[in-house]
Parts: structure tokens; sequence; C-alpha cells
């Protein structure tokens, strides 16, 4: 008689972490007898949980050390919050210290989240932004291994965090998509995507399909030993040190083979990816984006990439949206990159602004220019990334085609960079939203921001996170009086602790000599502070505001620092 599954999707975070674990080595660190609530949940009358819905677990895995990391997905959706992604990120952070001392630790995070809880917003967006820079980092020491069990997915931010893994696993039954359908009917309209047609999403962002896509590593049943093993076995293959989400020009060539005017279905993906003939040309790439030249469109991260490099016709890249620029600033060369409108995109969701598919491996190509046209020097050039995102593109074939790799791929070539000794400054002129914001500009070493109320900081546009958390807009605005990080203001979220400095005084819309000169003398300063400072991104942690505006995060990753061993 054949044995039935144990399934792993039917477990909650704390069974699910323990089954990862060699049978009799569980120990639950920061458990919920340590009572490490959020503090912003109760505040906005939300029952807060005692773990937060994140389980770290220490033992083994196949006789060696490990951390297993489990989200709980009946608990706010997994959604990430201050208290949760400090839980995530002081772990990896732990590991990557025990990996450097010798110590061989494994990872596995097993994954059920919705992305940034949205009553905690910007504490989201910087958990996963820190969480994201501690995978980078530790996967160079040993692999990091993400599993996708099913019943929530993986979704948001914590899409484009899976794309980082060394190893992705995932069941029929798990879901990966940067925007889930109901978001994306929202905000583009049910003609983009009906979130009804159940089929549909699991053709599209279901495990079968993203592994037959070669978006996913391994597909293994729901069965807790068949996924066990298969974690195992990523630690004990060989595998090589090329990350999907470092092989830009490989996915830029496949975007091109793609006519984003025709219907394109999940099966004829899968035809189309399997085969060599689907690999595109650049260069035709190129022509389909400036063949039809429209009026130009002037936006905040147009002017100030103009002004800082003093070029007034950017020239058109295989990308237009992403503009690129190397220029000298006090006596040292810095690369410039901003995301801008292109109404001629081959993409018709990204025409605004928007880092879409093309945008996020396009910023990942100039990264990663910089990275090897530098990798013999002793000073490395300086990245500024000019912010001016409204968000990611929300589409149904961005989702098709993996724009939760875009994305990771962007984030992985700025940490990688900031690893390797190049200053990334983010110099925020204008929306700095969600995944846009994660791809482009928050993996910098510092962040400075203009105080001006154009320049907006969260997770989602005001009237979609309204509509999510079941609020209003005006009680979303009230609330924001009390929880700083679920305001859209920058002098609400400088009080988080991440911006570096807040400019005062500049003209961001019609900047002068003056304003331009301000902000390259603070550009210049900041680069010479991130020369010696450490490469991550722990100084967000040591600046005046975090002691109050992180303190939460401050606590976590010192009590999981005192239970480590």
């Amino acid at each position: 008689m054949k044995k039935l599954n144990d399934s792993l999707v039917e477990l909650n975070a704390r069974e699910r972490a323990k089954a990862m674990l060699d049978k009799g080595t569980f120990r639950e660190l920061l458990g919920p007898f340590e009572r490490l609530e959020s503090p912003h949940l109760s505040q906005q009358g939300i029952v807060p949980q005692s773990d937060d819905g994140v389980v770290v677990a220490r033992g083994l895995i196949d006789g060696e050390s490990a951390v297993v990391i489990a989200i709980e997905g009946a608990f706010q959706g997994g959604g990430i919050g201050e208290v949760s992604g400090s839980k995530i990120a002081g772990a990896l952070e732990l590991a990557i210290r025990d990996n450097e001392k010798g110590m061989r630790t494994r990872a596995v995070v097993v994954l059920d989240s919705g992305g940034v809880r949205l009553q905690e917003a910007n504490y989201g967006l910087l958990s996963i932004s820190e969480i994201q820079s501690a995978i980078v980092a530790l996967r160079k020491l040993v692999p990091v291994v993400g599993v996708i069990p099913g019943k929530i997915g993986c979704f948001g931010g914590m899409s484009m965090t899976a794309g980082l893994f060394s190893t992705l696993i995932m069941t029929p039954e798990g879901r990966l998509t940067l925007n889930g359908p109901e978001v994306i009917e929202q905000e583009a309209g049910i003609a983009e995507w009906d979130s009804t047609d159940r089929g549909l999403i699991w053709n599209t962002i279901g495990g079968i399909q993203r592994q037959a896509t070669g978006l996913v590593d391994i597909l293994v049943e729901d069965d807790v030993a068949a996924i066990k093993e298969a974690v195992q076995a990523a630690f004990r293959s060989e595998k090589s040190n090329e990350f999907r989400s470092s092989q830009v020009d490989f996915y830029l060539s496949r975007l091109t083979a793609i006519d984003p005017t025709k219907t394109l279905t999940p099966l004829e993906l899968r035809k189309m990816w399997g085969a060599e003939a689907s690999m595109g040309s650049v260069e035709n790439t190129v022509k389909e984006h400036i063949e039809n030249d429209a009026e130009e469109v002037i936006s905040r991260g147009k002017i100030w990439f103009k002004a800082l490099t003093g070029i007034s016709n950017p020239e058109n890249g295989n990308v237009p949206a992403v503009l690129c620029a190397d220029h000298e600033l006090d006596g040292e060369l810095v690369r410039y990159i901003a995301v801008v409108p292109n109404p001629n995109s081959r993409f018709p969701r990204a025409r605004h602004g928007e880092v879409g598919l093309e945008e996020g491996w396009s910023i990942a190509k100039y990264v990663r220019e910089a990275i090897e046209e530098d990798a013999n020097k002793e000073k490395r050039r300086a990245i500024v990334a000019v912010v001016d995102v409204p968000s990611q593109a929300y589409g149904y074939k961005e989702e098709l085609l993996g724009i939760f790799l875009s994305c990771a791929a962007s984030v992985d070539a700025y940490a990688t960079a900031r690893y390797a000794g190049h200053p990334v400054i983010a110099l925020l002129v204008g929306q700095a939203i969600s995944g846009a914001f994660l791809a482009h500009g928050y993996q910098a070493n510092r962040i400075i921001a203009f105080d001006d109320p154009g320049v907006l900081v969260h997770a989602m546009s005001k009237q979609s996170a309204a509509r999510i958390t079941k609020r209003s807009v005006e009680e979303l605005e009230s609330a924001s009086q009390k929880v700083p990080s679920i305001a859209y203001d920058i002098r609400s979220y400088s009080t988080l602790g991440a911006v570096h400095e807040l400019m005062t005084g500049i003209h961001a819309d019609e900047p002068g000599k003056e304003d331009v000169d301000q902000v390259l003398n603070s550009l210049a300063a900041a680069i010479k502070i991130a020369r010696k400072s450490p490469k991550d991104l722990s100084n967000r942690l040591t600046s005046n505001n975090a002691a109050t505006g992180r303190a939460a995060s401050i606590k976590v990753r010192e009590r999981l620092a005192k239970v480590w061993n």
C-alpha cells in the first residue's frame, strides 16, 4: 500500500521549521514566551502575535549547524513588519558572522508571505532590504536555500527576496509573484488581470509553471520527507556560484524575444524559454523603443540626472527608461543611474517611470558593468541611484515573465557593488514606492532625500493600501499620526533612521546652480563617509533617529545575539 505523504503545506511555521531540521535538534530562538510583539499594531487596534509571525530555530541539517526561518502565513498574511523582519535579517546576519569566523552555519528560509505588512509599511520595506542584503552576503559563504510550500505563497518584496536564494524550492501548491492578481486588478483594471480566474493564476505563477520556465530550481511534491531531502541535496550539491539574479545578459536576451503586443500564454512561454531560438537581439530592442519618438516626458528623475551629470540630452541605451552616465565629482568618477518615463516602452505597463521587466535587468547591467570595470582598481567608483519611481510595473505579462526576478537582479547588483567597495548613494528626488524603491535605491550605503512634499516613500499607493487594509484614505492618514512608518511624507520616513541627510531649501522641480552645487557637495560627503564605513547596512541602526525609530529592530537583534549559541 502506498504511504500517504506528510504535508508540509498543512503545517504551521513552527512545525515547518522543525520538519527541516534533523530530528531532536530543534531549538527555537525568541519564541512566543519572549513576547517580542510588534509595537505598531496595537496602536491601530490590531491584536499582535507574541512571535510576530516568524519562527527562528537553530539545529542541524544533515548533521551540520543550521538556522531555519519560517514565516507564519496565518498571521497578517505572512506580512513583514519591523519585529518579524528584524528576526529574519538578524538571524541571517548572525549566520554571516558564524561563517566568517569559520563556524559553518547553513540557512533555510521557509516562505509564506504576502510581502510588506501594510500596517507597518516602511518598516517592512526597510526590513526586507536588510534581509536581501544579508542573503547576498551570506550566499558567498554558504548556500542559502528558500522553500515556498504553499497556502499564501510568496508575494511582494519577499518574492524579490526569493529571487536571491542560492537554491529555490517550490511545491505545485506554491505561488511566486511580485504583484498579486488582486493588486494588479486594483491598479490596472480587470482587463489586465481578472483575479477571479483561479486557473489562470495557478498556470501563471504556480510552482509547476515557475519551474518549467526556469524561475525556480526544484519542484517537489508536498511531502515533508521529499522537501527535506531536496533541501539537504541543495547543500550537498556543487552548484555554480552564478546565481539566477546575476545572469543579466541571459534574461535580457530572453525578454528581447518577447513581443508584448501579442497574446502570450503560460504554455507558449514554456515552449519559448525552453529553446535556444527564443534568444533575441538587444539591438532590435533599441529600434523598437525609439522608432516612434514621442514628446519628451519630464520627470524629477530626468531633471536631476541631467543636472548632476551635466548631460542635457542623455543618450538612449538599450532600454531608454534607464539613464546611465559617468561624471566626475570631487576628483573621482561617479556613475549615475535613473529610471525615467518612456512613453514608447515595449511594455505598456512601464511607460510612466515604473520599474518593469527591462528596467530591472538594465539597472543590474549598468551596475555590474561598473563592478567588472573596477574589479582590479584599488578605489571603486561610487554609484548614485537617482530615485523617482512611482512603483513597479503592474501587469499580467510582467508577472508571467518574472518581474520579481528582474527586480531581484537590480537588488543583487547594488548589494554586490556595495560589498565590493563601491559606495552606493540613493538620492530621493521624487517618489520612492514599493518594489521599485527596493530595486532602485534601497541597497544604498547612504540615503539622501529632499525635504519636499513631492518626495514620498511607501509600500503601495495610498488608495490601494487603504483598500487592502480595509480602511478609508482618511483612516489611513489618521493612523499615520500614531505610526510614522505608514505615512507617505519624507519627514515621517526620516524618523525611522535610514535617511543620512534630509536636504532643505532645494528647488526640486527647477533646480538652479546653487541647488545643484549643494546636492553635489552632499553626495561627495556621503561618498567619503561610505568609503570609511562598514559595507553592510548596519549604519541604519546606529543613526541618531534609529535609537527611537528602529528601537524594536535593535532590541530584536540584541536578544537574538544573546541566545544564538
